[in-house]
């Protein structure tokens, strides 16, 4: 009796605890939506244009130095300065020069005496036809060595010979210059103004001249400027290997050498652009030619292996996997995890 009493007692007790277990215990609430960015995938047609920084520069910016070497006489140009043709910029000291020219004339003159002499003494068999020609060389080197000297002398001045603005001054007055070594560095006004954009080999293959293009001066206004590619350097640059293309600009007011611009450039079709695009931002664990993205289906992420391929300003060519239409992830992937519930983004 007493054994059945406290069975009884001890299932009265169990069934007690039991039934309070469930009301104190918490339930688990599902996780918050996550707030994500999603972009639609959208055919590629093979025509990403060419993007690219570059700088402001007058299509010819020519630095001037002398024919001859000597001593910086006088620099009257600053930098900034508007110049007119004929206008002078530097001269050289002319002593040096002028000296010279009358050592040069002296030689002529003593060359053409010698000449004359060397004919009369040749006329009357005195002397031999070798010493007539020896003479006849000596000459004509002295008078060339005159026109030589003259050239120098009129160049011992630089002046302009276009207009153009005074772009950098690289010499001071009593500074000993060698020969052609620059002095001031002239643009050329009625060049024009072109933008020079470095460019890698796969971009530049792609261009043609003539090929439209949009160009953004933020130091001058943030709206877009028409330009077109003008040239396209034949050879690349040994030490960056890009090659460079001029954009030529329209003439607008406050612009100068050495801005700063992007542009955006037209381009050929290209094979590497195929399949769809998606954004860069909404591939992950990428390798090779292979990459995840985060498609939405129904409020949830569903993880999707990708094939990929070229990179462009679009966003990356995806070649399989996906779907015109389908949504991808594009923000805030590294704190998605499979079929994890997620909410778009107002704008998205």
């Amino acid at each position: 009796m007493r054994a059945s009493s406290a069975l009884t007692a001890t299932l009265l007790c169990l069934a007690g605890c039991g039934s309070e277990g469930p009301k104190s215990a918490t339930v688990p609430t599902a996780a918050a939506p996550l707030a994500v960015r999603v972009a639609e995938v959208v055919a590629a047609n093979g025509q990403a244009d060419v993007s690219g920084t570059g700088t402001v520069r007058f299509r010819r910016e020519t630095q001037l130095g002398f024919n001859t070497g000597g001593r910086l006489q006088k620099l009257s140009v600053r930098e900034g300065d508007r110049v007119v043709p004929g206008q002078p910029l530097a001269a050289l000291d002319a002593v040096p020069v002028s000296a010279a020219m009358a050592s040069a004339a002296a030689e002529a003159r003593r060359a053409d005496a010698d000449l004359r002499r060397m004919r009369g003494l040749a006329a009357n068999g005195w002397v031999t036809r070798a010493r007539l020609e020896s003479a006849e060389a000596s000459a004509q080197a002295a008078a060339a060595a005159v026109r030589a000297r003259g050239f120098d002398a009129r160049y011992a001045t630089i002046t302009a010979s276009t207009p153009g603005i005074v772009l950098r001054r690289l010499a001071e007055p009593g500074q000993m210059m060698a020969v052609g070594m620059p002095v001031v560095t002239l643009g050329e006004t009625t060049s024009g103004f072109v933008l020079r954009v470095p460019l890698p080999d796969s971009e530049v293959t792609r261009l043609t001249i003539g090929s439209s293009a949009e160009v953004r001066l933020p130091a001058l206004s943030p709206s877009p400027i028409a330009a077109r590619v003008q040239e396209i350097a034949a050879r690349g640059d040994d030490r960056t290997g890009t090659f460079q293309v001029e954009l030529a600009l329209p003439t607008l007011p406050g612009l100068r050498s050495g801005l700063v611009g992007d542009a955006r450039i037209a381009a050929r079709p290209t094979a590497a652009v195929r399949g769809f695009i998606v954004p860069a931002s909404a591939v992950f664990a990428a390798r090779a030619d292979e990459g995840f993205v985060y498609v939405v289906t129904q409020g949830r992420v569903h993880a999707r292996l990708v094939g990929i391929g070229a990179v462009s300003d679009l966003g990356i060519s995806v070649t399989s996997g996906l779907q015109a239409g389908e949504r991808v992830v594009t923000s805030g992937v590294d704190r998605l995890s499979e079929g994890a519930s997620v909410k778009v983004a107002v704008g998205a």
